[in-house]
């Protein structure tokens, strides 16, 4: 069910400036994926999903939302992207879209209680500007939700691959290491709360439904971050300054 009276009223307020998306020529065929030969990993995905969702505060936004096809399988209200033929289709799914990228100042300070992004971080042009727009965006305790395909599991190998190949998708991309993505959360102001792991059946070869498993594994080629914002704002600029002057 949709919770859409828990959107704030006052969000995506702001002018904004969006170039053409890539994707927006490739969207038929990134949708079509979910329900071709994607269909069983997308469930095993939803599923990890769905071991942290009671614990998550609304309202909900998905940044990098796409068609929607994520935001509609979890529950999730709203969703930005930057590709108008993808938001289309999120729209026909429910979801209240907003077109815009993830760095964009789109929303109010303290909008959401928790910010999705799904298969986003390796498409963004800079994860720490989206990262720090995220925690603006947040309430003091706010949630950040990444799904992400990490560069050194079987999954990230094989897409990291297709990216040299030039692949129509994964030339866009940019995969990082657990590590690396724990040292972008903490730059940003957040502390790393939950860990699944999942898809542990190799690239081509995902037969059955798998169960999720807690913590952080490099053999599966699907992970959920889950990460608080607890830092005060000030401690993060305090950070931030620090770091320039090193």
């Amino acid at each position: 069910m949709r919770l859409l009276n828990q959107i704030p009223k006052k969000v995506g307020t702001r002018p904004i400036s969006v170039e053409a998306s890539p994707f927006d020529d490739l969207a038929s065929a990134y949708d079509a994926w979910f329900e071709g030969e994607g269909k069983l990993t997308f469930t095993i995905e939803v599923r990890a999903f769905q071991e942290v969702l009671s614990s998550l505060p609304k309202p909900w936004l998905e940044v990098g939302v796409g068609s929607g096809r994520f935001a509609q399988a979890l529950g999730i209200e709203a969703g930005v992207d930057p590709s108008v033929k993808l938001l289309e289709m999120a729209r026909r799914r429910g979801i209240t879209v907003f077109l815009g990228r993830g760095e964009q100042e789109l929303f109010d300070e303290k909008s959401f209680g928790t910010v999705f992004l799904i298969v986003t971080l390796c498409f963004v042009d800079s994860p720490p500007d989206v990262l720090k727009e995220a925690y603006r965006i947040l309430v003091p305790g706010g949630k950040i939700v990444l799904g992400l395909v990490l560069r050194e599991t079987p999954w990230g190998k094989l897409y990291e691959q297709k990216k040299k190949q030039g692949h129509r998708f994964y030339k866009y991309a940019t995969f990082y290491r657990y590590d690396e993505v724990v040292k972008l959360l903490e730059q940003a102001g957040f502390l790393i709360e939950q860990v699944i792991s999942t898809l542990f059946q190799k690239p081509g070869k995902v037969e059955g439904m798998e169960l999720p498993q807690r913590g952080y594994s490099s053999s599966g080629g699907f992970t959920v971050i889950v990460a608080g914002k607890y830092a005060s704002e000030g401690e993060v600029r305090q950070r931030d300054q620090g770091t320039e002057q090193s």
